[in-house]
């Protein structure tokens, strides 16, 4: 039996194969084909637009996919999320679909797109949230390039934005925030219902989850003098408890923790100052609490 997964092709590609290799899943693809190899042989991936994935996973033709909660929506897709991954091509945050218009604009709220014309891919989506506030206004289809349709051909766009870096460079100002989101792990009913399918798609979650609780933290290893080991342990944060083993033939313990990466710089010279040795960082792969 085989689990028939969509990944999505495009701008979140390359990060979605990272974070499957990082989880264990080599997935080697030939140019231009739309099915890749992967080393697992329970596993069938097709490649498509991410926009697509919710709807053939909805239909059946796919067993589950990865896509984003915005095509989930845009698509009213009836699916069941098996796990949330927040990663997107660049960073590991949301992204947000927010609408912007024209930094001189006298657009300043969202009422004030009552008649206007708006250009997104996120039709469906974008119609729901003016409804929503009130708004009656026209909003059609962009096929691409939509940050450039400010404000010769359009009055406002509703677009994905992942750092806002490419607003700011198409002289563009933020006006509302439709809604955040997040790459999902989602599946069809009949898949769900199926209990090989579930179970091999909840051993996915928990491996490509854990790759990404891995990415934001280190392991630290250290050496301590037995005497100041309780200074080391009042500065040293860890996920639970530190691993605390005795040195052979020695009054010095060797102290192991995982923490968050950020926290690094500063608490290695503070362990080193508290008399700690030896001190070891290294990557992590998964954390699986």
């Amino acid at each position: 039996m085989k689990l028939r997964l969509g990944l999505p092709k495009g701008s979140l590609q390359e990060a979605t194969f990272n974070l499957f290799k990082q989880a264990g899943f080599d997935i080697n693809v030939r140019s231009r084909s739309y099915f890749p190899a992967v080393n697992d042989p329970e596993l069938e991936i097709i490649l498509m637009r991410a926009q697509e994935i919710p709807r053939y996973v909805a239909e059946g033709v796919l067993d589950a996919g990865i896509s984003g909660l915005d095509w989930i929506l845009e698509n009213d897709a009836d699916v069941v999320e098996v796990a949330n991954l927040v990663y997107a091509k660049s960073t590991s945050n949301p992204i947000r679909l927010v609408i912007a218009v024209a930094k001189d604009s006298d657009i300043k709220e969202v009422k004030d797109l009552n008649g206007k014309r708006i250009a997104t891919e996120l039709v469906n989506v974008t119609q729901k949230y003016l409804k929503e506030n009130g708004v009656k206004a026209s909003v059609e289809f962009s096929y691409g390039a939509t940050e450039v349709k400010v404000p010769d051909l359009v009055d406002a766009i509703a677009d994905i934005t992942e750092t806002g870096s490419s607003i700011k460079a198409n002289n563009l100002r933020i006006l509302a925030t439709i809604l955040e989101s997040t790459t999902k792990l989602h599946a069809n009913n009949a898949a769900w219902e199926d209990s090989w399918k579930r179970e091999k798609l909840q051993n996915l979650a928990v491996l490509l989850q854990g790759a990404l609780r891995a990415r934001s933290k280190v392991g630290l290893k250290m050496n301590v003098p037995g005497e100041r080991l309780d200074a080391i342990l009042d500065v040293l944060p860890a996920m639970k408890h530190p691993t605390i083993s005795q040195l052979v033939h020695s009054d010095w313990v060797a102290v192991e923790v995982i923490l968050e990466e950020k926290q690094v710089r500063d608490l290695i010279p503070a362990l080193k100052k508290e008399g700690a040795q030896d001190i070891i960082e290294y990557p992590l792969t998964k954390v699986i609490p």
